[in-house]
């Protein structure tokens, strides 16, 4: 007998989770405070975009840009556009509306067009494939950023104290690793410490803007559409190649998205539309100003658009947002990897949840320390923001794409949209990333290869590991049997039963656990009450308690032997245990909680073997042993007790 334990029919309301992203405070102190530890983590990267963007713009290609009138209004044209459209319509108003149940970013928005397309068995692993190369890309973003970030930052010494120039490279260093080992303490913590800061950093940004736009006010003329069409009129080949770095203002907006679940929709817009996009526009005029009237400045604009007695203080300040940038990067690649970890597409990693009421705040040791040597390796090997530039830009706007094409698949289902709506969607949000990707390709053979070689391994090992964990399934399945015939084998034998509780987590309930065959085996007994354990992990980030489990008895109401299934949120936490006492709270299993406090568990694990079989290549089977070697222990990962817990089970041929 088979009991769900789910209420309310087709048209019940679905109430959001206690931590989900909908629940939290609605009124103004709430988001005001809200929205001030979300600039301490989302808008870091886009926010530090000032220090480079227009610099490397009249750097690029031998000075191919000029100080002149036309091109300096075409670029900052060009740039205020492509913030307008890319990160101010496209993400903040409308891809925010396309979250997961509270989650951004790709493996989200990837997650929800499968569901949405869950009738279409070929669409939806297009759509699985999709977003693996779009996370991948936002791996190869995740190395460049913190680099790039804060070299530019600490570059400023360069103007200000030119004696310690050569120290540069140092001290960004010991930055990054201050930055990459707070990271423990959780993104809310970090949250609350950077938020005042980015806020000083943000008026500071316009401030100093302001003064020179208001000295020269005709560089407002600059936000006219019309001139970013000239430009690229008049001189195709360079608006080209501007394109390469002016996507550079736009660097932030996945992040910005993936992001999302950490703090909520409401919060980053209102930062965004008040504070964060008004004072990024004010900045490239000021600095887009500067140029035009001193075209010596354009070596590094944004420093020269600061007093003398001021350079150094924001030399300081911009080392500590740049920080904050990376922080954007490091906490949206925690949440993807979270997701893929819950999707099958990452072998199980240690997550550390850092606050009791945040679902989205965790910290990930494992993908902290790869993003650090990585992040510290293209540092040392570039050498500086200058070189760097060259690397950026090509997995930010792979991204993009990305999310653009995942956006017009899920519009129609989703909203409704009119075939005109979304013809028009991918004419404007994909012909401008498709320019800006094309623009970019350009910057492969001078560094661009970085990041996709860093996206490529990506899907390597997402895709090796999805692969062999199918092989590894299916070999166990041939092994572990039919489980309904196990359990008439074990009521015939009428094998002794002792007391206690024996919890086995298992992926179904057709087949027997390995650990249960073996016990069986050795031991020749049998627990007082056998319950199997299945996980699911859901499509959506949190599930409620009464749509979690699904109990069933097996065929047999006597013979104490059960099967639950347990449905987590891929930003679920997957604590067998507390799931488990859970579900006698809610009446599911007929058992008192506290009687779990001395049961055992059993997990089914062996040695990963190679064969010649077919299904993976010799190198893949070899990375696949690797990935499961190294992977989290599943005791850690259930949340089972050490003390409690015992592993059986036998070997595993792929």
């Amino acid at each position: 007998m088979t009991v769900s334990a789910r209420r309310g029919g087709a048209g019940a309301a679905k109430k959001a989770p206690a931590n989900s992203p909908h629940k939290r405070g609605h009124g103004s102190p709430a988001i005001v405070a809200a929205a001030i530890a979300a600039l301490g983590v989302v808008f870091g990267d886009i926010g530090t975009s000032p220090l480079y963007a227009l610099k490397t713009v009249f750097l690029l290609d031998g000075g191919a840009v000029r100080a002149n009138q036309a091109d300096v209004f075409g670029v900052i044209s060009l740039m205020f556009w492509s913030i307008t459209i890319i990160v101010s319509i496209k993400y903040v108003t409308i891809l925010m509306r396309a979250d997961n149940d509270g989650e951004g970013g790709v493996m989200a928005l990837a997650a929800l067009a499968q569901r949405l397309y869950a009738k279409r068995a070929s669409r939806a692993g297009m759509l699985l494939v999709i977003g693996i190369v779009g996370v991948a890309l936002f791996y190869g973003d995740s190395i460049i950023t913190p680099a790039i970030s804060v070299l530019s930052a600490v570059e400023g010494l360069h103007v200000t104290v030119p004696a310690i120039g050569h120290l540069v490279i140092p001290i960004a260093a010991v930055i990054l690793v201050g930055l990459f080992v707070v990271q423990r303490f959780g993104t809310g913590r970090v949250g609350v410490l950077f938020g005042p800061v980015m806020v000083l950093w943000f008026v500071v940004l316009a401030a100093a803007g302001l003064g020179t736009v208001i000295h020269y006010p005709t560089v407002l003329l600059g936000l006219s559409p019309t001139y970013a069409i000239l430009f690229i009129v008049a001189h195709p080949t360079i608006s080209f190649i501007a394109l390469g770095a002016v996507v550079l203002v736009i660097t932030g907006a996945e992040a910005l998205y993936a992001d999302m679940g950490h703090f909520g929709r409401s919060p980053i817009r209102r930062a965004w539309f008040f504070l964060v996009f008004p004072a990024l526009t004010i900045n490239y005029l000021g600095q887009a100003a500067l140029v035009l009237h001193n075209p010596a400045a354009k070596a590094n604009p944004f420093f020269l658009l600061i007093p003398d007695w001021g350079r150094l203080p924001v030399v300081i300040l911009a080392t500590a947002a740049t920080v904050i940038a990376s922080q954007a990067v490091i906490s949206g690649a925690y949440s993807l990897s979270r997701q893929a970890v819950q999707l099958g597409l990452l072998p199980p990693l240690t997550i550390r949840q850092t606050s009791e009421r945040e679902g989205g705040q965790i910290y990930l040791p494992a993908v902290n320390a790869l993003l650090l040597i990585g992040v510290m390796t293209v540092m040392l090997a570039f050498g500086s923001s200058e070189r760097l530039s060259t690397a950026y830009g090509i997995s930010v706007t792979g991204a993009l794409v990305v999310d653009t094409l995942l956006l017009l698949l899920v519009a129609r289902p989703l909203w409704q949209w009119q075939p005109w709506k979304i013809v028009a969607a991918a004419v404007v949000f994909g012909g401008l990333e498709l320019a800006f990707l094309a623009g970019n390709l350009s910057k492969i053979v001078n560094g661009g290869w970085v990041p996709l070689l860093i996206a490529a391994a990506v899907v390597v090992v997402m895709t090796t590991w999805r692969r062999g964990r199918q092989l590894v399934q299916d070999d166990r399945k041939a092994k572990e049997g039919s489980l309904s015939e196990f359990i008439e084998d074990v009521r015939v034998r009428k094998l002794p039963r002792v007391p206690g509780i024996a919890i086995f987590p298992h992926p179904n309930k057709d087949s027997t656990p390995l650990a249960l065959r073996a016990n069986v085996k050795h031991n020749h007994v049998l627990h007082e009450h056998v319950i199997i354990v299945s996980v699911i992990t859901a499509q959506v980030p949190h599930v409620p308690i009464m749509e979690a489990y699904t109990y069933d008895d097996l065929g047999f109401a006597d013979d104490g032997i059960d099967h639950l299934t347990i449905r987590f949120g891929f930003s679920d936490k997957p604590d067998i245990p507390r799931a488990l006492r859970a579900a006698c709270t809610a009446g599911v299993l007929a058992l008192k909680a506290g009687e779990f406090k001395h049961a055992s568990y059993f997990i089914s694990r062996g040695a990963i073997r190679t064969t010649q079989k077919s299904g993976m290549i010799r190198w893949r089977r070899s990375l696949f042993i690797a990935l499961a070697h190294n992977a989290a222990d599943p005791a850690a990962r259930f949340g089972l007790p050490p003390l409690q817990t015992v592993t059986m089970g036998s070997d595993v041929e792929i």
